[in-house]
């Protein structure tokens, strides 16, 4: 494992030299390091790159690191990972990317996740992304999840891009049992000539089931940015749809929420706003001591971490 690895993995998922219990470090495509426990078991998949990792019911409040990092450029790094948590587990998984350029070319990571959360297990899954490096080389990450909830699961994801990524398209699908629940934050920094792109699609089928999806995002420089959630009610259930923008500079956002209520008894609901920041937050800021940059930096992270 080399040190641009090191540096990422502390950047993405709090790396400290060392991971408790079960993890796979991915570096340019290929395992840096591997470890199952004995209720978290990963393998590596047949017939294409990736992981299969199975939870046992009897993992609980037990944390699994699946990072990938691209360390140069000229690297298209593709994996699918398999999750197959068991029946009234309780586990988080941690699975940040960053991707350093360091030449002309792309530096490329593209995660395709398969979630299958069995009868009443609880997941928590945390995604860092980043970029660094002084390459000219576009540094790009393409997250791909496939959410399958069966009764009664919970899945909470929590992603943050906190800046360097210059390309994203991120596209996530889900599928509802009854009483599941989905919650999705997001959170979006782009600046300079950089784009990012959200696609949700949620169909919840199960009666009682709800989604919650809620991005915020700032668009800085000449950056752009395009949200679009499809939420479909197709029984008793609730689902709601925020984005939350802040335009600096020449940004852009588009966001285009949908709603398809296929029952009578589909609650559903969507939020959308983007604005620049507020004249008076800034004055307020700056009667404390701030300059005008540093005040707007301080109502931009406090935005993003919501």
């Amino acid at each position: 494992m080399n040190k641009i690895t090191e540096t990422l993995l502390g950047l993405v998922s709090d790396w400290k030299g060392v991971f408790k219990g079960a993890y796979n470090i991915r570096e340019d495509g290929a395992c840096a390091g591997r470890q199952s426990s004995e209720h978290i078991q990963i393998e590596s998949k047949e017939g294409a790159p990736g992981l299969v990792i199975h939870i046992a019911p009897e993992a609980q409040n037990e944390t699994v690191y699946i990072p990938a990092c691209v360390t140069h450029s000229d690297v298209n790094d593709l994996v699918y990972n398999d999750f197959y948590v068991g029946e009234g587990a309780h586990v988080t998984i941690v699975a940040g990317c960053g991707v350093h350029s360091d030449g002309e070319e792309e530096a490329r990571h593209n995660g395709i996740h398969r979630f299958f959360v069995e009868k009443g297990a609880y997941v928590l899954y945390q995604e860092k992304h980043v970029g660094t490096g002084s390459g000219a080389g576009i540094r790009r990450i393409d997250p791909v999840s496939d959410i399958h909830l069966a009764e009664d699961a919970v899945l909470e994801m929590d992603t943050v891009q906190i800046g360097g990524v210059d390309r994203t398209d991120r596209k996530t699908t889900a599928q509802l049992a009854d009483r599941a629940r989905l919650i999705i934050h997001e959170s979006i920094l782009t600046e300079g000539e950089q784009t990012a792109r959200t696609d949700f699609s949620v169909s919840i089928d199960g009666e009682d089931a709800s989604v919650d999806l809620v991005s915020r995002s700032v668009a800085k420089g000449n950056s752009r940015q395009e949200y679009h959630s499809r939420i479909l009610g197709n029984n008793r259930c609730t689902g709601h749809s925020e984005c939350d923008a802040i335009l600096v500079g020449s940004g852009k956002v588009n966001a285009a929420p949908e709603l398809f209520a296929g029952h009578i008894d589909a609650s559903l609901i969507h939020e959308a706003a983007i604005g620049k920041i507020a004249g008076e937050q800034i004055i307020k800021l700056r009667t404390l001591g701030l300059t005008e940059e540093e005040a707007e930096e301080r109502i931009i992270q406090g935005f993003l971490q919501g």
